[in-house]
């Protein structure tokens, strides 16, 4: 999803020959004899190379154009299929709303076509939409049909952002640093939002700890590293020098809901990260007809817009609306670094590096901050600077988390 706009669907047409049987409503039958992940360890096999005239590509191969074809016309059928699919709902049921879920949930580019498609009024993306969202529908499917208790629809989301998980008490969260040798200062709430907003101002790299973790593989405020997106240079040095993963990797736009259609195509609510829309044209930048001609992984660092941090290839963003009914402390941080900065939106990505499980107790955030080069931690109301924190620590955590 993320390396497509990069490349060009020259393979479309032979993945609809060879490996899926499309039909007009969406139905498929996928080829079975090119894929490996039913009964093996990977997910295709020899045949899928032979397909294609490539090798499977290792993790830590160089990405050429034909990897950013493959998954430029990969992502080209899978929006397809999903419109066929949601079209026929649309003219089979003659519904206005519709319910997301299962993996391909997770795809928001498919998501944000099926929106401005039209069919739908309204659409609503389970936030764990990937297997891990079933225990969801199992404890509904207990309680509704083994309790026999009463099905009640409120207006909202009924999942109120989502926030399922751990959380921690300030006074345990400050005891757990002090045992891990973190040297943090506990501030009141006003002077921790105002001393992360200046940071994030000042384009430091901040790592958010605060309240129940989420429930779902997207960070939302809870346990999230944090940037300034009107940085040409954040999305290669979090890329790089935080999350250790590729760079053509786009990050995540937080805004606040009220000011969403001010920044970005959509004037509605996306709180799980799970629907893209474009950075809104006054809010773009004209491109040269030299920077036009680029191609690949050198169209990255061209500045498409006025948070070019957030601001994909194609001029997309995976968006995040931030209600203050359901993240008050987040919402708040988003406030403040508009006031300051006149931007309402942050680069919002997931509290760990690649490899590694989102964050979940203070030990962890900890450990993970003193193994990267992020700038800042905040984890409840205690600010953790690395400048303050014990070198030896950090040699120790940075030898673990540095990747092979």
């Amino acid at each position: 999803m993320g390396l497509a706009p990069y490349g060009e669907p020259k393979y479309a047409q032979l993945i609809l020959d060879s490996l899926i049987d499309l039909k007009a409503d969406g139905s498929f039958r996928l080829d079975m004899s090119y894929f490996d992940y039913c009964t093996g360890l990977t997910m295709t096999n020899d045949r899928f190379a032979k397909l294609f005239g490539q090798p499977v590509r290792s993790p830590n191969e160089l990405l050429t154009p034909f990897h950013m074809d493959i998954a430029a016309s990969i992502q080209a059928v899978l929006e397809e299929a999903v419109l066929r699919l949601t079209r026929s709902l649309a003219l089979q049921t003659g519904a206005r709303n519709l319910c997301l879920a299962g993996g391909v949930a997770l795809n928001c580019v498919a998501n944000g076509k099926v929106l401005h498609d039209g069919r739908f009024d309204s659409i609503w993306i389970q936030p764990a939409a990937g297997d891990a969202g079933g225990a969801v529908g199992a404890a509904l499917a207990a309680y509704h049909q083994f309790r026999q208790q009463p099905r009640h629809i409120a207006a909202g989301d009924g999942m109120s952002g989502a926030f399922l998980g751990p959380e921690f008490s300030q006074e345990v969260i400050e005891q757990r640093l002090r045992a891990a040798g973190g040297r943090f200062d506990a501030l009141s709430e006003d002077a921790m939002i105002e001393t992360t907003a200046a940071a994030l101002a000042d384009q430091l790299a901040v790592g958010w700890f605060q309240g129940r973790m989420e429930f779902g593989p997207r960070s939302l405020g809870a346990r999230s590293i944090l940037g300034d997106p009107r940085s040409p240079s954040m999305q290669k040095n979090l890329n790089l020098k935080v999350k250790f993963r590729e760079s053509f990797r786009p990050f995540a736009p937080a805004v606040t809901r009220e000011d969403v259609a001010d920044w970005f195509e959509l004037d509605g609510d996306s709180p799980y990260m799970l629907l893209v829309a474009g950075v809104r044209g006054d809010r773009r930048h004209m491109m040269s007809a030299d920077e036009q001609a680029l191609f690949g992984i050198d169209k990255l660092n061209v500045v498409r817009s006025t948070i070019p941090a957030v601001t994909h290839v194609d001029y997309s963003a995976r968006i995040q609306t931030v209600s203050a009914d359901t993240n008050l402390r987040f919402h708040r941080l988003l406030s403040r670094f508009k006031a300051l900065t006149g931007c309402p939106v942050l680069v919002n990505t997931s509290f760990n590096v690649r490899g590694e499980p989102i964050v979940c107790t203070p030990e962890d955030a900890f450990r993970c901050f003193m193994g990267n080069e992020l700038d800042m931690l905040v984890v409840g109301n205690c600010i953790l600077r690395k400048e303050q924190q014990d070198p030896a620590l950090k040699r120790d955590y940075s030898a673990a988390f540095t990747p092979d």
